[in-house]
């Protein structure tokens, strides 16, 4: 070839998108292509396919496969002549490697794509059959099924098709082959066919009509005797024939593999039998059936073997799919399942997962079948097995909107013809984007982007997943709205009948109420109404996904009620990202969290990720810095306090919603995996408010009766739960009261002092307001309700020394100064350290005393008509058990072992495991059940509004526990046992180490 025409080809071929021309050269001027290589038609033709080198690569072979010189000018001049055969011929293989290694192996096959009759472009069953009449055996089955499948491809990739048409052809052929494949196991065992009827049902994408290049075909096999015949011998015959079917599939040979036959839907799955008789899978699915086998038999359809016998299958069970919705928690099952799925993606695939990924196939398809099968029991048109005519219907129905079914469809289709695509280049099942260059330009292209193919790719996929992804989150709940806000001429919307069975359907007690609510909202033509249209799908699902949805959306009412005219309120929920998803979980896990909010709508700021917002605690000492501040600013007493108590409101806010969010997670933040992490910030988050607002209430009662200067020295010690930095939302704070006359001053009137503060800090805390009151108790004194509220240290000092009783040095084990004069609190604990860590220990009177005293309170105390094994206090392996175990080890070692001298119940008992005084296990068996327990009061507390140390007996009560504690709906049950085996544990280890010990 001459230089010159040497370079205008080479500059042509890359002009035509040929990646390496010099190849590309070669091949034109070889032998094979030499007769018509400068053809400007065939150059043309080439380079309008998905892979022009790969193109011209297959036509070379195939042309050296024909048998002999009239067959290959044959091919050439009917490539020549008829467009439309060097269009599909081409695009084939310029598509799919794969199928240029069939027409390589049978060169006579392009012959297939030569045709002139109608029928044969848009193909039914009966002209597969006929494609597949004379395949007399596995091999040339598989020989005729890629021949068919050579034709599906080239009207895919010519455009002949479109991706809903390509997807049913594809579905037919499957179903002719399904039949041939029968008709060849009948034919090895006429005896066994004899016997039976076999019903062949197809599942899936199969049964919808959308089958994909390369896919498990899903079936269920239904099978009855014949005549007279023994049921049992009837179904092994027909278990026998399905079998060999499923082999004649499935096996590969000199001529690879169909595809394989998957009948794991079936009844149990893979444990289950092959073949049932109808009466046999009835009995199963109105018994047995979880709620994902109804939305597989939506796409329930017989297509080989006994028809009739299919048929009536289907009849049969089409009654059970549409109650389907009717099922308990079928919403949040359905859900469940969709996050599972993606749950089990592999971390290094989740981004090129184009079927089961965020964005991607199975959100369109999971979000349509749950419509469906909520809708589809009272409209017949919804019930298709095919999702791009399903969401039409469902469009056209008004449960889902045109607009988000229009983009939705549009998504679907691109996102369904790149996996038609990449599964056609090698016919393997994947549903991965490729990774290499060359394979992402060869898909670009085969989709008809060619200006940069990788790029617009790329750009293309993710804006269509994004679209999925957001349509998916709102699909089922957007209507809603709709259902109650005015709507542009012409639109559809939801009937109130089918509104109130979608908010039935997601869990909605009182549908009624909700539709008010969401009237009351989304009505109207202002911003507000328009802002919350945007919110309200979402954070729907976010109710539903709680165990009280209606209580969810009474109290987003009110919160949107209250802080509606203010500016920033929606603004927060629709521009920061955690905000939204934060206050649904906290307005639906229970009262104390809305309550709390209620009383200070404001605080809705804390729950966005902006300036000023945030759940993190605030330690005690940014605490009282701004309680006092507040005080000082506060002109009375009772405004000072009120003040305090303000903050401590907010700040309980800000403590439960950081709890829920941790408990509950969310797509922002996952759930907390340390369960041990949300008690202890629980309770330090507590301990330190308690801890700010009294020192706060103690600044305003001495400013407002003193001055600057009492005159006595005053401090107050935490006992109990307070001192141990452990309190809950319903905990009292457990305190001692110590003061000190300053120099110079009478003791009478230091303790009249000293006691007036008391009683005033008492009567502040608990006045009656809209922020919850504050109760101090003071019983863990000295001589108990008997004696004096406050005493100085100098009475302290000769009472312990003189009348001190063991439990009184078992409770100082928690004592810790809280609030007030440094020095005289610091005093006060030197003076109780060698009482509570006695020296040489804890002689065997003390420890027989204390084993008494547990045995009595275990007796006396526990409320009657209670379940023990469930009381988280008093219950064996509660509360109780574990304190009492873990003092004794400090009193009797505390002396010694500087670790357990804390106030803390779990660090104490770490110091115990470190020292060698408990075991790894037990120790961990021991923190576990406190840990639990103290979840659970917790849960109670936000769940009711009240304290608890009892599992709740409301069963919707019950449920918001369980899921506070990561128990899904259904797994009440679950929850209590497993809570009885951790507390059961956790008693054998208490026996051992506190009776036995």
């Amino acid at each position: 070839m001459a230089p010159g025409r040497r370079s205008s080809t080479f500059t042509r071929l890359l002009r035509h998108g040929f990646t390496d021309p010099s190849a590309a050269e070669r091949l034109l001027d070889g032998p094979e292509l030499s007769p018509v290589r400068s053809d400007p038609f065939l150059l043309e033709a080439l380079g309008g396919t998905a892979d022009p080198d790969l193109a011209l690569h297959g036509l070379v072979r195939l042309l050296e496969a024909q048998p002999g010189h009239t067959a290959r000018r044959e091919l050439l001049d009917t490539l020549i002549a008829a467009k439309p055969l060097r269009d599909r011929l081409l695009g084939v293989l310029g598509a799919s490697a794969a199928l240029a290694d069939h027409l390589a192996r049978h060169p006579r096959d392009w012959e297939a794509l030569v045709t002139y009759e109608p029928r044969d472009l848009h193909p039914g069953v009966e002209e597969f059959e006929r494609g597949l009449s004379e395949a007399t055996d596995p091999v040339l089955l598989r020989v005729a099924y890629r021949r068919c499948l050579l034709s599906i491809a080239a009207r895919d990739v010519c455009g002949t098709t479109d991706l809903a048409e390509t997807a049913a052809e594809l579905a037919d052929l499957a179903t002719a082959t399904l039949r041939a494949a029968l008709g060849l196991a009948r034919a090895a065992a006429p005896d066994d066919a004899a016997l039976c009827r076999l019903a062949v049902i197809a599942m899936g994408k199969c049964g919808g009509h959308e089958l994909n290049y390369v896919s498990d075909v899903d079936v269920i096999f239904v099978g009855e005797a014949v005549g007279g015949a023994d049921e049992g011998k009837a179904l092994r015959a027909a278990t026998k024939l399905a079998s060999h079917m499923m082999r004649i599939c499935s096996e590969t040979t000199v001529e690879g593999s169909i595809w394989p036959v998957d009948a794991n839907l079936r009844p149990e799955g893979r444990n289950g039998p092959l073949v049932r008789t109808l009466s046999s899978h009835l009995a199963y699915y109105q018994r047995w059936a979880k709620t994902w086998e109804f939305q597989a038999l939506l796409k329930a359809r017989p297509v080989a073997g006994d028809l009739a016998l299919g048929a009536e299958y289907v009849a049969a069970v089409e009654p059970l799919v549409w109650k389907a919705a009717e099922r308990e928690n079928f919403v949040t099952d359905v859900q469940k399942m969709r996050r599972r799925v993606i749950e089990n993606i592999p971390a290094a695939e989740v981004e090129r997962e184009l079927k089961l990924g965020p964005g991607g196939l199975r959100d369109v398809e999971f979000a349509v079948q749950l419509l469906q099968l909520v809708h589809g029991r009272a409209d017949v048109s919804l019930r298709s097995g095919t999702t791009l005519d399903a969401l039409q219907a469902l469009a056209a129905g008004g449960y889902v909107g045109r607009a988000d079914a229009e983009q939705l469809d549009v998504a679907y289709r691109f996102l369904r013809s790149m996996e038609h695509r990449i599964q056609l280049y090698r016919l393997r099942r994947t549903h991965l984007v490729p990774e290499s260059e060359a394979e992402l330009r060869r898909l670009g292209r085969s989709l008809g982007l060619r200006t940069d193919p990788v790029v617009e790719l790329g750009r293309e996929w993710k804006r269509h997943a994004a679209v999925v992804r957001r349509l998916h989150e709102k699909l089922f709940y957007r209507p809603l709205l709709d259902a109650v806000a005015q709507l542009a001429p012409g639109e559809s919307r939801l009937s109130p009948e089918a509104a109130r069975e979608r908010l039935v359907a997601l869990g909605y007690a009182d549908p009624a109420s909700a539709l008010r609510h969401l009237e009351a909202l989304a009505s109207g033509v202002t911003r507000k109404a328009a802002i919350q249209r945007t919110l309200l799908p979402v954070l729907l699902g976010w109710f539903a996904d709680s165990a009280d949805p209606d209580a969810g959306l009474l109290n987003f009412r009110k919160v949107s009620d209250a802080l509606g005219k203010t500016p920033w309120y929606l603004r927060l929920l629709r521009d920061e990202g955690a905000a939204a998803e934060n206050l649904a979980r906290v307005l639906s896990a229970g009262r104390l969290a809305p309550d709390l909010l209620m009383r200070a709508p404001e605080a809705v700021a804390l729950l966005g990720d902006g300036d000023g917002g945030g759940l993190e605690p605030r330690g005690r000492a940014q605490l009282e810095q701004e309680i006092l501040s507040a005080v000082g600013r506060a002109e009375g007493v009772v405004q000072a306090v009120t003040a305090a108590r303000g903050v401590r409101r907010r700040e309980l806010f800000r403590t439960a919603a950081a709890d829920i969010v941790g408990s509950y997670g969310t797509e922002a933040q996952p759930v907390e995996a340390d369960q041990g992490a949300l008690v202890d910030l629980v309770g330090g988050a507590v301990s330190d408010l308690t801890a700010a607002t009294l020192a706060g209430t103690l600044r305003a009662v001495v400013r407002e009766g003193w001055g600057d200067t009492l005159p006595t020295c005053f401090a107050v010690v935490g006992m109990g739960r307070f001192g141990g930095h452990e309190l809950g939302y319903g905990s009292d704070a457990d305190v001692l009261f110590v003061h000190e006359p300053r120099d110079g001053v009478d003791e009478r009137e230091a303790a009249d002092a000293a006691n007036k503060v008391v009683s005033e800090m008492r009567r502040l805390l608990q006045i009656p307001s809209a922020d919850p009151p504050l109760l101090v108790d003071a019983d863990l004194r000295p001589e108990g309700k008997s004696g004096p509220l406050v005493r100085s240290l100098k009475s302290y000092e000769a009472y312990y020394r003189r009348w001190s009783l063991v439990w009184e040095s078992q409770a100082l084990l928690r004592a810790e100064l809280v609030a007030g004069d440094e020095e005289l609190g610091r005093r006060f604990i030197e003076l109780v350290d060698p009482l509570r860590y006695p020296a040489g220990g804890l002689g065997e009177d003390a420890v027989r005393e204390i084993r008494r005293l547990k045995a009595r309170m275990e007796t006396e105390r526990m409320p009657r008509g209670v379940d023990p094994k469930l009381h988280t206090k008093l219950g064996p392996g509660g509360l109780s058990d574990v304190e009492w175990t873990v003092q004794l080890l400090q009193m009797r070692h505390g002396c010694t072992e500087a670790g357990l001298r804390t106030t803390r119940t779990r660090q104490a008992l770490a110091a115990a495991r470190a020292a060698g005084l408990v075991s790894e296990e037990d120790a961990g068996t021991l923190d576990e059940a406190w840990v639990l327990a103290t979840r659970v009061r917790n849960a109670v507390m936000l769940v009711r509004g009240r304290a608890g140390d009892t599992f709740p007996s409301d069963p919707r009560e019950l449920v918001a526990v369980g899921r506070y504690l990561g128990y899904g709906p259904g797994r009440v049950g679950d929850m209590l046992d497993d809570y009885r085996r951790t507390a059961r544990r956790a008693r054998g280890v208490v026996d051992e180490l506190f009776y036995g010990g």
